[in-house]
């Protein structure tokens, strides 16, 4: 592997990695000061399945967190199957997204949604959250 110099966060982007499209720890939100920092000065991105709340890093690249709340989505099959869909779009998408640290909210009624729909709809998350905080 070459010597590359790895981001704030030590983390080795994929792309210089050889590695594509993996969801390394790196690439998540952790510590609940992260996702406080997300949720008080976000911009925001909402359809009739998801709110995506997103906010500049200073890191690479991006960064996802979920907050799918027992609240909005009883089953724990159901949150757990969301998360997935999530985590996979998110994983298919993140090097076409700018350094952002993004956070995935359910909304009431997602449960009923089979998983393509939930895909497409956080794919037009993706695509509008890069051109609103490309400005």
């Amino acid at each position: 592997m070459l010597d590359v110099p790895r981001d704030v966060s030590g983390c080795l982007p994929d792309i210089l990695s050889g590695h594509k499209e993996r969801f390394d720890r790196c690439l998540r939100l952790l510590k609940p000061a992260e996702f406080e920092q997300v949720f008080s000065r976000a911009r925001k991105s909402t359809d009739e399945n998801f709110t995506v709340l997103a906010i500049d890093n200073r890191l690479a690249h991006p960064r996802l967190g979920l907050a799918i709340a027992k609240k909005q989505v009883k089953s724990a099959v159901v949150r757990n199957r969301i998360k997935r869909v999530a985590r996979e779009s998110f994983r298919r998408h993140q090097a076409l997204l700018p350094a952002l640290d993004l956070v995935v909210l359910a909304r009431r009624g997602i449960a009923e949604k089979d998983n393509g729909e939930l895909y497409r709809s956080l794919q037009r998350h993706w695509s509008r959250l890069g051109r609103k905080c490309a400005k």
